[in-house]
């Protein structure tokens, strides 16, 4: 990753190689936040069928919600003396997870896959925050935050594919694809 190197200063009370450190884990958590943004943006252009209305109009204010935590991830990354890499071409020479794979589909055939794209934007900053909380607790504090929101958007989506008696029609499926079918049963 090209913020890897040792910033030249940081902020007060955290050593430059620490600050490095928070910097790493803060740009990867760039990249998820920005390509999430773009997910979700895709999912509302692309969603049909009965819940149409429904899916669309809830997915804008979680886009404007993912962009804020991106942009306060990027000033955080910059408070620390470091680089923050917003370009399409850092982004995806940088991740560690494929595009999001589906098209035009049903509103809870997206939800389903979407379920399996916040599962993992939720573990990766679970284990940031472990990370950074070791080092910092500003930058804790931030992650923090953002997983209530993440959560929450998480929350949202399970709502529509949870059932009576508390199970999730997507079920255990572990590709997008795979939850987009389950779901969509």
């Amino acid at each position: 990753m090209a913020t890897s190197t040792t910033p030249k200063y940081t902020v007060p009370g955290i050593s430059t190689h620490d600050g490095g450190r928070i910097i790493d884990v803060l740009g990867k958590r760039l990249h998820a936040l920005n390509d999430l943004s773009l997910t979700l943006k895709h999912i509302h252009w692309n969603v049909v069928g009965p819940h149409f209305i429904a899916v669309h109009e809830m997915l804008d204010p979680q886009v404007d919600r993912v962009r804020e935590m991106a942009d306060d991830t990027a000033e955080r990354i910059s408070a620390l003396g470091g680089v923050p890499l917003g370009t399409p071409g850092a982004l995806v020479a940088e991740r560690t997870w494929d595009d999001y794979s589906l098209g035009r589909a049903d509103a809870i055939a997206h939800l389903g896959a979407l379920d399996l794209v916040y599962t993992g934007i939720v573990e990766d900053h679970r284990a940031a925050v472990s990370e950074v909380g070791k080092i910092d607790p500003v930058t804790e504090d931030l992650l923090i935050e953002q997983l209530r929101s993440l959560e929450q958007f998480q929350w949202f989506v399970r709502a529509h594919l949870e059932s009576s008696g508390g199970s999730l029609s997507q079920g255990d499926a572990h590709t997008e694809q795979d939850a987009a079918r389950a779901a969509g049963r």
